[in-house]
């Protein structure tokens, strides 16, 4: 029987395409393939006991090509600051190994380029948002702004890791990124942010 587990808190991304993605609207992405940074920071939550409340996990997840009809390389970050259980407890449930709704990416997944430890700053400043992975990444998005002066939010896209609720379209500021022979460093390209709850 598998381990039951909830986490709840504010999700971001930022990858190469330009806004919006079409990789959430099922379409290919805009330069042929895709590079994408995205992070979790945990409110509130726990697995098998063992609380994850406070702690940043990120994900680098590079496509080929169309995001569904090509296998990735993912490389996974868990926060310098968890104990050995709590980076075992993040592993487990953000590769998408601990069943719940972020299983559904593990058939992409071609290749595991690593699963390690870093300090990992996540922030949150009105409609900007901000990830530092140590000195592996470092990405900043912004919320695109629509009528009303409110931020634009995308709703029901049938491609996401945070199903059933509102994302807020976001623009890049930064999205830098280099580790395992993979770098990035460009700006003015696709983002969103939300919040996000899994459970199994």
């Amino acid at each position: 029987m598998s381990e039951q587990w909830q986490v709840r808190g504010t999700y971001f991304e930022a990858c190469n395409c330009d806004v919006v993605c079409p990789c959430n609207l099922l379409g290919a992405p805009t330069e042929g393939e895709c590079k994408v940074v995205v992070a979790w920071h945990v409110d509130d939550g726990q697995y098998a006991g063992t609380d994850l409340a406070g702690l940043n996990v990120a994900l680098f997840a590079y496509a080929p090509g169309h995001m569904l009809e090509s296998k990735w390389k993912v490389a996974l970050y868990t926060v310098d600051k968890a104990d050995s259980q709590q980076a075992e407890a993040l592993a487990t449930i953000f590769s998408g190994q601990g069943c719940g709704q972020i299983s559904a990416l593990a058939p992409f997944i071609g290749e595991v380029l690593g699963v390690k430890p870093a300090q990992i700053d996540y922030g949150i400043d009105g409609n900007n948002r901000h990830l530092r992975i140590g000195s592996v990444a470092e990405v900043g998005i912004e919320a695109v702004i629509g009528q009303g002066d409110r931020p634009v939010e995308v709703h029901n896209v049938p491609f996401t890791v945070v199903p059933d609720v509102p994302m807020v379209l976001s623009r890049s500021t930064q999205l830098h990124y280099d580790d395992y022979g993979i770098a990035l460093d460009i700006s003015n390209r696709n983002g969103y942010y939300s919040p996000f709850a899994y459970q199994a």
